[in-house]
């Protein structure tokens, strides 16, 4: 049977990022990834769906070296975010968090760089086999763990450290898990990706000249039903952008006044798929100028998954610990670190990890669930407030909210976004203030985490 120090299941940024961890260590390191083929990739590898964004203070996160970017991965330099609600508009420039890189942040094209993350860790001594799926994993936690795992073609990879970083559908960390979890804590179900992820959809669209905007991206909130659900428009190079949206799995359109969301209809029976919200979208913002189709078309060749188009799935829901008395890590999407609130999260993905990588190959993952904690502790910790106040938010209350936010940017040139100062503008800046403090302290301390390494049965 093969033997591995360190088997690291899925290929995208946090499984790449730990190989080359694991490898510069010292670590004999593969990574397994099933591959999916893409019109924008040459060769197999992961899904690769996501908006692809970075913003400042997420290159720190990272621990990410943008010059070292190729010139395909890099695509525009932002110089601010534009969040649009059903009447009330909001212009970010800044996020209110110290950094090394100093632009707002900037677009990057997903699949060319986690091909750039595999050529990384390729370099650094990582083997990465695409197209190999992981069927199953037989761990031997009696005196010192090892992992064995099955591969679809049947043969068998014994590992001394396994990390699982299969993304937000984490069917291998799921069935993984489960095996040390009681019945009330799976992970199957608390992790369920039917339950806590939503599903994203974006088009690759030429955008005339003219309206255009490379520096710049986009999010309109309180325009389409459900938690955390808006479109966006992402600049690509070449006057291409992706327009997308992201939206919670499952939604029943009776439970909302279709009346109040501008890409409803009256006669709307079910939610729109994506594909109409997107025409929708462009409609209302271009439609009395521009033929869409015709001025706005989709790029069918050489983009995306397929034909211009890709839809996935996005983690939406509170991290976990890892069981690291059995030598297992869990790192990105697939123990929940990605958010669908700030659309994916490979900042997190990356650090996490780096981190699983680095302390596997040392012999030290025991340390890691608390250096995780300690490296994306306040991010997490600020999205997942975020995301619980304005959980219930109608779009009335998006435009309050963008309407106060401008407010409070204007009160402040630095420091914190949201803090006593800026939220001194006027009631609801005060009450929206005190929801956030009050939210961040039911969860500080690492009390975002659902499931602990103390629930593990090991």
């Amino acid at each position: 049977m093969e033997r591995v120090d360190v088997a690291i299941v899925g290929g995208g940024p946090a499984g790449s990022s730990a190989a080359h961890a694991a490898a510069a260590a010292g670590a004999d390191a593969v990574v397994f990834e099933k591959g999916v083929p893409r019109a924008d990739r040459d060769r197999l590898g992961p899904d690769s769906t996501d908006a692809a964004g970075f913003l400042d203070y997420w290159v720190d996160i990272a621990e990410l070296d943008v010059d070292d970017l190729p010139e395909d991965v890099y695509q525009h330099r932002l110089d601010k975010a534009e969040f649009i609600g059903p009447s009330e508009t909001v212009e970010v420039d800044r996020t209110g968090i110290d950094s090394s890189y100093d632009e707002f942040g900037f677009t990057f094209h997903r699949a060319k760089f986690d091909d750039y993350l595999r050529d990384r860790a390729e370099e650094a001594g990582a083997e990465y086999r695409a197209g190999t799926s992981v069927r199953g994993v037989d761990s031997n936690i009696s005196g010192t763990p090892r992992h064995v795992l099955t591969l679809g073609d049947g043969s068998e990879v014994e590992a001394d450290a396994l990390i699982l970083a299969d993304g937000p559908q984490r069917q291998v960390t799921m069935r993984v898990l489960d095996d040390y979890l009681p019945a009330d804590k799976a992970a199957s179900d608390v992790m369920n990706p039917r339950e806590v992820n939503h599903i994203a959809y974006q088009e690759y669209r030429k955008i005339p000249d003219e309206v255009f905007e490379k520096h710049n991206i986009k999010f309109w909130w309180g325009w389409i039903p459900g938690e955390t659900a808006y479109p966006w428009i992402f600049p690509n190079k070449d006057n291409v952008g992706r327009v997308g949206l992201t939206m919670p799995i499952g939604m029943d359109i009776e439970d909302f006044d279709k009346s109040e969301y501008r890409l409803l209809r009256e006669d709307d029976e079910r939610i729109p798929q994506g594909k109409e919200y997107i025409r929708r979208l462009l409609e209302e913002l271009y439609g009395d100028e521009y033929d869409i189709e015709e001025d706005f078309p989709v790029i069918d060749e050489g983009y995306g998954k397929s034909k211009g188009t890709e839809t996935y799935a996005i983690s939406s829901t509170r991290p976990i610990e890892s069981p690291t008395s059995a030598n297992i890590a869990v790192a990105g999407g697939a123990m929940g670190t990605t958010s669908a609130f700030h659309e994916g999260g490979d900042h997190v993905a990356m650090r996490t990890g780096k981190l699983a990588g680095r302390l596997a190959a040392e012999g030290n993952l025991d340390a890691y669930n608390d250096e995780w904690k300690a490296a994306i502790g306040d991010e997490i910790l600020r999205n997942v407030a975020i995301a619980e106040v304005v959980s219930d938010y109608e779009p009335g209350e998006w435009d309050k909210t963008f309407s106060v936010a401008r407010q409070m940017l204007q009160k402040s040139s630095d420091g914190p976004l949201i803090s006593r100062k800026t939220a001194s503008v006027g009631i609801h800046g005060l009450k929206l203030y005190r929801n956030y403090r009050k939210t961040k302290k039911k969860y500080a301390d690492g009390k975002y985490v659902q499931i602990t390494e103390d629930d593990y049965t090991l």
